[in-house]
């Protein structure tokens, strides 16, 4: 079966010099959600904006490699041709239009469907978060941290996307706000057939959800398999689950140990 995302070999840079990204290679079935789980500065959201066509926005450029979409070629091209093939990003950090209502936040993103349509979808967006129907008329940036992001995804799935990217959907969240938000996403995910990519630090978080994960550190994907194969993997535990047998060990150890440790299948 095709892929609906292929992202293969993949090498993008920065300032025509910096390579953030080194020759990864991912596949996302439809229907999926895959979760990409690394570091803060693995290079997981210089990925999402390979794939969303925003890397303009900071010099950077696919180099080498290939990302298609429903079996088309999309590496390098603008944000709103990607956007109207049909793939939304939510990015991090309050993404949304402080000075706009939450109304006019939804009214914001261009949509080629008919008006009839578009209330339609919007009235379903807030079905799945009430809240927001609550605040419609709230600015945004009076919302709180766990609303702004409930609002950064309903502007997303205003655009009726097939591919949803999430990035870092627990970024400073409290660790129940983030558990509702994950169960919204994994329910909108379900009512809609969405498939999903999800970049996340925190590995509990992205295995519990994911059909499949990768792993990615300095640019490069070092481990990817099913979540419950990748929770029984000993540097998984250790590094990304705090589950490590034995002493503790001090910072300066660790990240001695990830320098010099090598990854394996």
């Amino acid at each position: 079966m095709t892929p609906l995302l292929a992202v293969d070999k993949l090498e993008v840079v920065y300032h025509r010099a910096l390579s953030a990204v080194q020759g990864i290679t991912l596949t996302v079935a439809s229907g999926q959600i895959v979760a990409l789980i690394g570091t803060n500065g693995a290079g997981k959201t210089t990925t999402l904006r390979a794939i969303s066509g925003f890397l303009g926005l900071d010099d950077a450029r696919v180099a080498e490699g290939r990302i298609t979409f429903q079996g088309e070629r999309i590496e390098n091209r603008l944000p709103d041709e990607i956007a109207r093939r049909g793939i939304a990003l939510v990015p991090e950090r309050d993404k949304v239009f402080p000075n706009l209502t939450v109304a006019e936040n939804l009214h914001a993103p261009v949509t080629p469907e008919r008006p009839a349509e578009r209330r339609r979808r919007e009235a379903q967006i807030y079905e799945f978060f009430p809240l927001l129907a609550d605040r419609r008329n709230r600015l945004g940036g009076l919302l709180s941290g766990g609303e702004r992001q409930m609002l950064a995804m309903a502007s997303a799935l205003v655009c009726a996307p097939r591919l949803l990217l999430v990035d870092e959907l627990s970024l400073g969240l409290a660790p129940v706000v983030v558990e509702d938000l994950i169960r919204r996403l994994v329910e909108i995910r379900r009512e809609l057939g969405l498939t999903i990519l999800l970049v996340e630090q925190s590995a509990a978080i992205a295995l519990d959800v994911a059909d499949y994960a990768y792993v990615m550190e300095n640019g490069r994907i070092v481990l990817d398999g099913a979540p419950e194969r990748l929770t029984r993997h000993a540097d998984i535990q250790e590094f990304y689950l705090g589950q490590a047998a034995g002493a503790r060990r001090s910072y300066r150890d660790v990240k001695q140990y990830r320098r010099s440790r090598r990854w394996y299948g």
